[in-house]
């Protein structure tokens, strides 16, 4: 027994040796990895202090002070990684880093780490979406304005731009529920913008079609959602064409109302006059 107590307790002694090795060692790399956060160079800082984390880790007791130190700044480095990547428009790159920052954040208890890795992913979906719309890459900015909104349903912004990259992918009906997104979450002045835009453009379609009952319901809701003169000239066209005259007149009168110096208003002024007279 007392062999065994000897061996033991000398098994103790090199653990804890190697565990103030150990512990050293971790120490020295943190120091360095300090240094690269003071310079900037948060790559290698990150690296550092993930590296000297796993060891202290491994040192019991004696490591938890380093330890929760590491994690207090890992998470943190890594979105100072990420906002370097997005400045120099690694959009991909930088979405990599600060998802992982997310995770981190969140199972070392970084709740500004895990916030402020939030908003960057916002941004960084937002700026890689405006590019490839700009390049008229109408899918694949749709697909990135997508993830957005899964990151956030509450992006109204993302989801107005969503909408116009379905229209760009000619996918008009679907992005009109993007619209309704957006308008839900502090965009509906834009939102309402693009969807009267969308039924106007209904509403021409199905007058041209001489579909005059949804050329006017069309009209109607695209002049509901933003007043404009051409919704309500379609309104009194459609109408006088299924032979509703005093609807007809009503939606012309407005339609003047709107646009009074209208290149048409005497024509149109004409057919009120002759519409009330049936």
């Amino acid at each position: 027994m007392k062999r065994i107590l000897i061996t033991l307790a000398a098994v103790l002694l090199t653990a804890s040796t190697l565990s103030a090795q150990s512990l050293a060692e971790a120490t020295k790399i943190a120091k360095t990895a300090s240094e690269a956060l003071s310079a900037a160079d948060y790559a290698a800082a990150v690296d550092g202090f993930k590296s000297a984390l796993s060891i202290a880790d491994k040192c019991g007791d004696a490591g938890v002070k380093l330890s929760e130190v590491c994690k207090g700044i890992i998470p943190k480095a890594m979105n100072a990684l990420a906002k370097q990547m997005l400045q120099k428009k690694d959009w991909d790159g930088a979405l990599v880093k600060l998802r992982e920052a997310s995770l981190l954040a969140g199972e070392y208890a970084q709740e500004d780490a895990a916030a402020e890795a939030a908003k960057l992913i916002s941004r960084a979906y937002m700026a890689k979406g405006t590019e490839l719309f700009e390049a008229e890459d109408f899918a694949a900015a749709a697909e990135v304005y997508k993830d957005a909104l899964e990151a956030d349903a509450s992006n109204g912004l993302a989801a107005l731009r969503y909408g116009m990259a379905l229209e760009g992918e000619g996918k008009a009906e679907e992005a009109l529920a993007a619209y309704q997104c957006a308008a839900s979450n502090g965009q509906s002045d834009n939102a309402n913008i693009q969807m009267g835009k969308y039924f106007l453009a209904r509403a021409m379609e199905k007058l041209g079609a001489k579909n005059y009952s949804e050329a006017l319901d069309n009209a109607l809701k695209s002049n509901n959602y933003v007043e404009n003169a051409q919704a309500l000239q379609i309104a009194g066209q459609a109408s006088q064409l299924m032979g509703k005259s005093a609807d007809a007149v009503k939606y012309y009168e407005q339609y003047l109302a709107a646009a009074p110096k209208a290149a048409n208003a005497s024509e149109v002024s004409a057919a009120i006059e002759a519409l009330k007279k049936l």
